[in-house]
């Protein structure tokens, strides 16, 4: 049983956050893992992380059902169920600074390519190379909202589009990391109280319902530039916390400690 004050804390997070990835389809999730990494330990928070945002995308994918790019999803979702199966097999030993650098460093690659070279979620490979990428940076650091957006700033896809689209993909992704990360807590003595399950649950469609307006009151334009602005501004913040726990205090543990 969870205390009320951690109850109230987890419902603020889960609305506020959901609400934000209801309008950009990001963001909203990478606060959220950091808030439940500093609550509970890792296996805990990437199974209630991943729960909560089944619930926050399929609502999302429901709401904007009718814009959804059903060939995109099934493209993306062979390689993120190919990489999920090779993810299983094998132990990618990545240390967190190292992942908070590529995280960066490819956010702002592919935010400054050009319009020729830069990924495009509409384009066959890179729907499958999207998929098997952001389902292996979601197994090993629970996150991979600035990547996957990446994929999605360049195509000619419009906001309600990208935001079902996504919303369908992302329902695939998080189920896939619930799976990974549930036998690990299977297989230990922590468990995840009912009510933070079901808080979750339930205040993560609110959250999303509520961004609706805002996502039908902005223009195509402004929801562009406002993801553009919002990928740069977290790609700068994981590059520098990972030059901070490279230089300045060491490796910083395994990948999964993120806060």
């Amino acid at each position: 049983m969870i205390s009320l004050p951690l109850a109230m804390a987890l419902a603020a997070a889960v609305l506020s956050t959901s609400f934000v990835s209801g309008i950009f389809g990001m963001a909203g999730g990478m606060i959220l893992m950091g808030i439940l990494l500093a609550m509970m330990p890792l296996a805990a928070a990437m199974v209630l992380h991943g729960l909560t945002q089944m619930a926050s995308n399929g609502w999302r994918a429901w709401l904007w059902r009718a814009h959804i790019r059903w060939p995109v999803v099934a493209t993306c979702a062979i390689g993120a169920v190919a990489a999920a199966i090779a993810l299983t097999a094998a132990s990618i030993p990545l240390s967190k600074p190292a992942t908070l650098i590529v995280l960066g460093l490819m956010s702002f690659t592919g935010l400054l390519l050009p319009s020729w070279l830069a990924p495009n979620i509409v384009r066959r490979g890179d729907a499958i190379g999207c998929g098997a990428l952001c389902t292996v940076l979601q197994l090993v650091s629970g996150v991979s909202g600035p990547i996957f957006d990446v994929f999605f700033v360049r195509s000619e896809l419009d906001r309600k589009e990208v935001v079902a689209t996504k919303a369908a993909i992302q329902l695939l992704g998080h189920f896939l990391k619930v799976v990974y990360f549930g036998q690990l807590l299977a297989g230990g003595d922590v468990t995840i109280a009912p009510l933070a399950v079901a808080l979750a649950v339930l205040l993560a469609p609110i959250g999303t319902q509520l961004s609706k307006c805002v996502l039908d009151a902005i223009s195509d334009a402004q929801f562009r530039s406002w993801t553009r602005s919002l990928i740069a501004v977290i790609a700068s913040i994981y590059l520098a916390q990972g030059l901070l726990l490279l230089f300045g205090q060491g490796t910083g543990g395994g990948v999964f400690t993120f806060s």
